[in-house]
């Protein structure tokens, strides 16, 4: 057994199942290009070997770091160049990951936890991404050439201790005129502590609930409302990676423990503070802790009208992210904030609504759309409840309240492109669109076009990453979906109503095969939300697949309870699969008992 500390690079091609499956005959000559024309002679050129080829990717040793990252990067950018005058869909795009480390070396493999890490850090990787590790930053120090982003501490699988993650810039765009200063640039032991400390790198972050010093539900909804649009700017600007709200609602009040919290949420920043209202005056501070250390970066308090609070929450957002993201242009973050409403008691009506909305009560879902609609008449120039107005209609149709899903389904398109004229930046609003167009229409290239329109506008909306999964899942494209499901999960690991987040993941891999996964996730989403219909249909058609029979049937009875007028033959021509999958999946839960 032989060791050897070495640069090991690991690559594969994103969606390379997908490609394989649609476009079959044209993919595999172009990756067989690539790789003999592009990638083994700049592997050769870097003096490093391709140890071998994993069909869809490859795995390479360099024995020096600096050729080792030149390398990739030159790989990723040409690629890019030759895949330019493909359509979107059909390029072709490596995902990598840098580590440098002790391995074990054979004849002809290598091994070891230097090749594990290099292997997580590329499934961490965006199409065309390189994913490097701290050894790889620090070992570099003023070598490194290009941008890179600072991802923090993540947790990845299978590996024990929480990894230091940095994100290569290999492309031309916002992230690449924006390359670190020589003061963030890591050096010798140490440096990583000095680069923290300087902020450059954009890092996560969490917005804990505001404090409401001035008890009374109106007050509350102010707290609340800050929160919100705070995470709202910040999640759209793709140099930060920002929890959802709905996942720091269990961490309030005072003592808190912010370290324990940055663990829990996998975030290295944290904003937390409260709001006093003193008549038509409002003081709100706001406070910037470094999760993994629990120092306060900044304290700061803001005052001004309640009149002008949308104005105030924009200055937190601005100096919060001048403090961690100081590269990010203001314009960009203004760029995110949502467009706010002409008065404040519509905001107010859409934050109630949704305290109904993710019930999943018959009741509570009619209330749910008066507080929409009387928002809507208050402030018909509002984007946000034509939104969730949208999202409503959904819910309806899926859950089997509506006497009429194709009216539903023309009305929640209706207002979910009302919601787009009114804001065509707003991630939500274009993501419901997308499903409302998946789900409801069946228009399934209209939905991918306007999720990928949402993820640019928010590269941090949990519901832009799930809903596209949802789409693709109703391709049948089992992995593509893991994978978007994986990440809205990741945005919102602690969601009050994460079950929707995990029923999606459940689905993605029902449709991908691995059927005791899918079992796991839908039970842990029944276990959040045991009324959710359409995760019951996806536990049910699972445990078929396994002929859990018994089981099935249980599920298939407690779906029964809940909806006692579910029949297959009106539900058949409504579900979004497609054929093939659809025949089977109706097939499944016939046999589960459920009705013609």
């Amino acid at each position: 057994m032989q060791r050897s500390l070495a640069a090991i690079l690991m690559a594969d091609v994103a969606g390379y199942t997908r490609l394989m499956d649609e476009y079959e005959a044209e993919t595999h000559p172009r990756l067989m290009a690539l790789l003999d024309e592009v990638v083994e002679p700049a592997i050769a050129a870097a003096t490093g070997r391709i140890v071998k080829n994993t069909g869809d990717g490859f795995l390479a040793c360099f024995a020096s770091l600096n050729t080792a990252v030149e390398c990739a990067a030159g790989i990723q950018q040409t690629v890019r160049s030759r895949e330019a005058a493909q359509p979107p869909e059909k390029q072709i795009a490596f995902r990598m990951g840098l580590h440098v480390g002790d391995i074990v070396v054979e004849a002809r493999d290598v091994y070891g936890a230097g090749v594990n890490l290099a292997a997580r850090l590329q499934e961490l990787a965006e199409p065309g991404g390189l994913m490097i590790s701290a050894s790889v930053r620090e070992q570099l120090g003023n070598n490194l050439k290009l941008p890179i982003i600072d991802l923090g501490n993540v947790t990845l699988k299978n590996i024990a201790a929480p990894a230091r993650v940095f994100r290569v810039v290999t492309s031309p765009g916002p992230d690449a005129e924006h390359p670190l200063p020589a003061s963030a640039v890591a050096g010798p032991a140490g440096s990583i502590e000095a680069m923290r400390g300087n902020r450059a790198a954009p890092p996560s972050i969490a917005v804990l609930p505001f404090r409401n010093l001035q008890p009374g539900p109106d007050n509350e909804y102010i707290a609340e409302g800050v929160v919100e649009e705070i995470i709202h700017a910040l999640g759209g600007l793709k140099e930060l990676f920002v929890i959802l709200r709905t996942s720091t609602l269990g961490f309030s009040g005072q003592g808190l423990d912010i370290r324990s919290i940055g663990h829990d949420l996998g975030v290295r920043n944290i904003l937390h503070g409260s709001v006093r209202r003193y008549g038509d005056r409002l003081r709100i501070g706001a406070e910037l802790s470094d999760a993994e250390t629990g120092e306060i970066i900044s304290n700061n308090q803001f005052d001004g009208e309640i009149a002008n609070l949308f104005e105030l929450q924009t200055r937190i957002a601005v100096q919060v992210t001048r403090t961690i993201a100081p590269q990010v242009h203001e314009r960009e973050l203004r760029r995110a904030m949502r467009k706010p409403p002409e008065n404040r008691t519509a905001y107010d009506l859409v934050l109630q609504a949704l305290e109904f909305l993710y019930r999943l009560e018959n009741d509570a879902h009619t209330r749910a759309r008066e507080l929409l609609q009387q928002a809507i008449c208050h402030d018909p120039d509002y984007a946000l409840p034509y939104t969730y107005l949208a999202y409503w209609h959904v819910f309806r149709v899926g859950e089997g309240w509506s006497s009429d899903p194709g009216a539903d389904a023309y009305e929640a398109a209706r207002v979910a492109a009302a919601a787009i004229e009114r804001d065509s930046s707003d991630a939500l609003a274009l993501a419901i669109f997308g499903h409302v167009q998946s789900f409801l229409l069946k228009d399934y290239d209209a939905a991918i076009s306007y999720f990928d329109r949402a993820i640019q506008a928010g590269p941090n909306c949990p519901n832009a990453w799930t809903m596209r999964s949802a789409t693709f899942g109703y391709l049948g494209h089992g992995a593509t979906a893991i994978e978007h499901a994986e990440h809205g999960l990741r945005l919102s690991p602690l969601d009050a109503h994460v079950f929707w987040h995990e029923a999606i993941l459940a689905q993605a891999f029902y449709i991908d095969g691995q059927y005791e996964q899918a079992i796991s996730w839908a039970r842990k989403a029944a276990g959040h939300k045991a009324l959710a219909i359409f995760n019951l249909r996806t536990l049910t058609a699972s445990l078929v697949a396994l002929r859990r029979d018994d089981e099935s049937r249980q599920f298939a009875q407690r779906l029964l309870q809940i909806q006692p007028n579910f029949r297959l033959a009106s539900y058949a021509p409504r579900c979004p699969f497609t054929k093939p999958l659809l025949e089977v999946w109706i097939e499944r839960l016939r046999q589960a008992g459920l009705p013609e």
